[in-house]
């Protein structure tokens, strides 16, 4: 069915005033002058790339992407692995304790991170001696409670026939899990590694509690460190900031525009005959 005019209008018109501050934050970090007024965003005043440039002499951005990188990317396949483990034993194994197991990791959903900090700091820095290290960077978000609920709701949609049978086949259950609903939760997969990366890659409190290295800190801690510290000195201020955010905001962007397709539901009955 064509959508009509007005619905189409409408959706263009949302759409514009979603992109509209990200362009606004990507044409503000390449004024060379500062103009905070409406004014600016017309692609009228030239542009630069200085802004970027003073972040890079103060930041040794190459080295902070390496650095959220790793710390990224450890957070994520810790995630996924131990989130689908948990999610299907959790949807499609039975043991005693299942339903106050699964209580208790939506308890731990509704307790804000900040709260933990403390204890976690004493016991990965100090009791673990995991200070100015990726480990103790990446090991209290190894687990999300998030991803293992998402994981089980999905999980829990797919047909038990399509199990009954596989363990008919003498599969084991991890070949059941690898080769029989983890393609079907695909969606899911995308969806969780989307959420993770945004999370970790945007943290600065706890890696800069973890390491005073410099030449360890993500991008966000040395952005925050710029921004604060560096960025009110800079002759465009208001660019040198905008030019930090856009930093921080592209790798994500690009990675939600990349997936966003497959961002779609399986049809999770495909492999029941009849």
């Amino acid at each position: 069915m064509t959508r009509s005019w007005p619905r189409t209008v409408l959706l263009y018109a949302g759409a514009l005033l979603f992109v509209f501050p990200f362009y606004y934050m990507l044409r503000g970090s390449l004024q060379p002058e500062p103009d905070t007024s409406l004014k600016g965003v017309l692609p009228t005043g030239g542009y630069t790339l200085d802004n970027y440039a003073a972040i890079n002499d103060r930041v040794h951005l190459l080295q902070s992407l390496a650095n959220s990188g790793i710390f990224t990317t450890g957070v994520l396949l810790f995630t996924l692995v131990f989130g689908l483990l948990a999610g299907y034993a959790l949807a499609r194994l039975h043991f005693r304790g299942q339903g106050m197991l699964f209580a208790v990791m939506l308890l731990v959903q509704i307790i804000p991170f900040q709260l933990l900090v403390i204890p976690l700091y004493v016991m990965v820095v100090r009791g673990y001696g995991l200070a100015d290290s990726y480990l103790g960077m990446i090991l209290p978000f190894a687990i999300n409670s998030t991803a293992v609920f998402m994981f089980r709701q999905f999980f829990l949609q797919l047909p038990e026939d399509l199990f009954a049978a596989a363990r008919l086949d003498g599969a084991s259950e991890l070949r059941i899990l690898w080769s029989v609903a983890l393609p079907l939760v695909r969606p899911a997969v995308l969806t969780a590694a989307l959420i993770t990366f945004i999370g970790p890659w945007n943290e600065f409190l706890w890696p800069f509690l973890v390491t005073k290295e410099a030449d360890m800190q993500p991008l966000a801690v040395s952005l925050a460190n710029y921004i604060s510290n560096i960025a009110g000195r800079a002759d465009n201020p208001y660019g040198a900031i905008l030019a930090g955010a856009v930093v921080l905001a592209a790798p994500a962007v690009v990675l939600f525009v990349a997936f966003q397709r497959h961002f779609t539901s399986s049809d999770l009955g495909s492999g029941v005959k009849g």
